[in-house]
């Protein structure tokens, strides 16, 4: 048993680190014990299971206060961290809106977003195309000083990040995992780079590995920071649905990327915008639902390589092509067609179907 912590910052962390304890128990307790958490942590099992919504797990999880908080607190501080509560004035105003703000969070970084933030999410599995646009929305906004909050999950997440970096910009990651972990394995040459201008924020205890639950807990948190959330490419059951749920609970605009009728990777954004969320195809819409403007009519966002003009409008309108169909359509050798696709594929303007075909990316 751990003794009784003092400071209010400690007493969350404590609260934090207990198994099956989360920001609704905490507020139930607060409630019962006059917002007071050290009478709340000094309470026997048998009080803290009469109230309701308190389990007697929880309730024993509680009395028993097995969780090393002053270490918890000591390995942050020697790992670069940062620890904040609701107290601290860098806390994010804009999560008193969540219905179960973190009890803290855990940042490695210089800086957290502040009300001019847009998240963009999307699919891990996500095409080229839409890595690209992802990458796109992200320079521009972050250009016009906006921050760009996403997960640092692979695809579009990895994609609005490095956008927001290629222009100097400012952008947080939420993590689902302790925050001396790095999930995935390969961004953390992009961490290392974001916590230069921003930051990555966690609410998990040091040493928690990511699973089913955590993530779905930190995308409440993604779409608390964010005034907009721009949605690129996702499924229907995608992670990326139950971020856009918790944006649009929240009172967020949401916005959603259209994309091909036949790719399941735009059928989650096409549920989102027959059930209403803002169809958008360039910055300038989502500035527009931000109330900025660059001053300029929109501009094409992912330019086709002029040495590939002779080539890309026979793929137009979804159409997909081998060797053999292409060279008749462009009236050439079977081989001129054949290295021509290879190299729109290597360029990434295209990509391959299993069938063999190639397609717009």
């Amino acid at each position: 048993m751990q003794p009784i912590p003092t400071d209010p910052l400690a007493q969350r962390v404590l609260l934090n680190g207990l198994k099956g304890v989360g920001p609704v128990t905490v507020r139930r307790l607060r409630e019962a014990f006059g917002g007071d958490l050290s009478v709340a942590l000094g309470a026997p099992a048998d009080q803290l299971a009469r109230i309701e919504g308190v389990s007697r797990p929880v309730a024993a999880a509680i009395a028993a206060r097995e969780f090393a908080w002053a270490a918890e607190m000591g390995r942050t501080r020697d790992l670069g961290f940062r620890l904040l509560d609701e107290n601290d004035p860098a806390w994010p105003t804009s999560l008193a809106k969540l219905w179960d703000p973190p009890l803290v969070l855990y940042a490695e970084g210089t800086s957290l977003p502040n009300e001019r933030a847009v998240g963009i999410i999307g699919s891990r599995h996500c095409t080229t195309y839409g890595a690209s646009l992802a990458r796109s929305f992200a320079r521009d906004l972050a250009q016009a000083g906006w921050w760009i909050v996403s997960g640092l999950a692979r695809g579009i997440d990895t994609a609005a990040h490095e956008g927001a970096l290629e222009a100097d910009g400012r952008t947080a990651a939420v993590v689902g995992h302790g925050l001396d972990l790095t999930f995935p394995p390969e961004a953390v040459r992009l961490r290392a780079r974001m916590k230069t201008d921003g930051c990555v924020l966690s609410e998990f205890p040091l040493g928690r590995p990511a699973d089913r639950q955590t993530f779905p807990q930190r995308n409440r948190i993604v779409a608390g920071l964010v005034r907009v959330m721009v949605v690129v490419e996702t499924d229907v059951d995608g992670g990326s649905m139950i971020t856009a749920r918790f944006a649009g609970d929240l009172g967020k605009t949401l916005c959603a990327v259209p994309g091909r009728a036949d790719s399941p990777s735009s059928r989650g954004c096409h549920a989102l915008i027959r059930d209403g969320a803002t169809l958008v195809s360039s910055v300038d819409d989502i500035l527009a639902e931000l109330g900025e403007s660059r001053g300029s009519p929109a501009l094409a966002l992912i330019e086709d390589p002029p040495e590939f003009a002779r080539w890309l409008p026979h793929f137009a309108g979804g159409a997909a092509h081998d060797a053999e169909s292409l060279s008749v359509l462009a009236d050439c050798a079977v081989a001129e067609a054949a290295v021509s696709l290879t190299m729109m594929e290597i360029r990434g303007v295209l990509t391959r179907r299993p069938d063999g075909r190639h397609e717009r990316a």
